[in-house]
């Protein structure tokens, strides 16, 4: 390990390092293979970024109870097949299929109506339920206050129409996770508040929780296993600004990690939700009502930006355009600066939903 003379108890500037620029703040990290090669080794520096950010989150009474840890990858498909035949459940190929992560109530009746619930709006919406999977956890790895409010683990598997593309199969999961959040939040279930859908996706996977980073691939099993491969690994350690710590608000979210607090949350949920009367799009049509509200009203801002984010990615822009929207470059407003001089003119045109 390289020694540095600090002043202040801070490292000299060096490289693109200032110690100007030290705050408190959430640690996040993002390995990749750029040529796209999927391996177990990406999981684990992944991870090791994550143990290695452990002081840029924080913990509560209990110190072994963190404000959060998580990542997300790639769905590990070799992984999940040898472990759904183990269950009796045939997987398709790649992309024919969505993994979602479930957090559900402990007890088991109010678990079963969440999943009853959930599994009926899959097959209104036209897709099949090919069966649920516990997620292998450790209790033990995690902390005391963690281990209270932990909620029950499980992975459930959905089938793709083969009349339906990616594309078309990753909007119509959109919607069924929207309106099983509505349904359940605004029943009489039991142990309600347990319900949280990480992710839904037949191309990603998040595993998050009240954790620590080093807890996490402990606490997950799935992590630790070599088929388990991805060529991607978003991490993230919370420090809790503006909300209370909980499973569901770890990140990170199913699009976005976040690196510190939005000032102007109430005035952003509020233009959001006023703007759902005029929403329509040509991917969603009649649709569009489904994902109302767009914004979780029990989210914190990082859960509310991640949500505006995949409502403008599912409507049709690609990921850069959706972040030049929802995090404009310091010459908006400016009317001595053309927005053609700093954003790509294809950037700036209306494409697939409307305000």
């Amino acid at each position: 390990m390289q020694h540095w003379k600090t002043t202040n108890g801070l490292p000299p500037a060096q490289g693109l390092y200032d110690p100007a620029n030290e705050h408190d703040a959430c640690g996040m990290g993002f390995i990749a293979s750029i040529r796209g090669d999927k391996s177990h080794q990406i999981i684990e520096q992944g991870i090791q970024v994550l143990i290695n950010l452990t002081h840029r989150g924080a913990c509560g009474c209990d110190p072994e109870t963190g404000d959060g840890a998580g990542v997300l990858i790639q769905i590990p498909h070799k992984f999940f097949v040898r472990e759904c035949e183990a269950l009796g459940i045939t997987l398709p190929e790649p992309g024919e299929y969505a993994v979602g992560m479930t957090f559900l109530p402990v007890e088991q009746h109010p678990r079963l109506n969440c999943e009853g619930v959930f599994e009926r709006i899959i097959r209104e919406e036209g897709l099949t339920v090919l069966g649920w999977r516990d997620t292998p956890v450790n209790g033990d790895a995690i902390g005391r206050v963690a281990r209270a409010s932990q909620p029950y683990i499980q992975q459930i598997f959905v089938g793709r129409p083969s009349e339906m593309d990616e594309d078309a199969f990753e909007r119509k999961l959109y919607i069924v996770r929207k309106l099983a959040e509505k349904e359940i939040s605004e029943s009489d279930i039991e142990d309600k508040e347990f319900f949280y859908i990480p992710s839904l996706s037949c191309r990603t996977i998040v595993y998050k929780g009240l954790l620590l980073a080093p807890q996490i691939a402990n606490f997950y099993g799935d992590l630790s296993d070599p088929d388990a491969v991805s060529a991607l690994c978003l991490v993230h350690q919370r420090f809790s600004t503006n909300t209370f710590p909980s499973w569901k608000l770890a990140h990170p979210y199913r699009y976005i990690a976040h690196n510190g607090e939005i000032n102007t949350l109430k005035g952003n949920v509020a233009w959001m939700h006023a703007r759902q009367s005029i929403l329509e799009s040509p991917l969603f049509g009649d649709d569009i009502n489904k994902i109302f509200p767009v914004i979780d009203p029990h989210g914190s801002d990082s859960a509310s930006f991640d949500n505006a984010v995949e409502l403008l990615f599912q409507a049709g822009r690609s990921l850069p355009h959706v972040m030049a929207m929802l995090i404009p470059e310091a010459w908006a407003g400016n009317p001595h600066i053309k927005p053609e001089t700093f954003v790509p003119a294809d950037m700036l045109l209306p494409t697939t939903i409307s305000w």
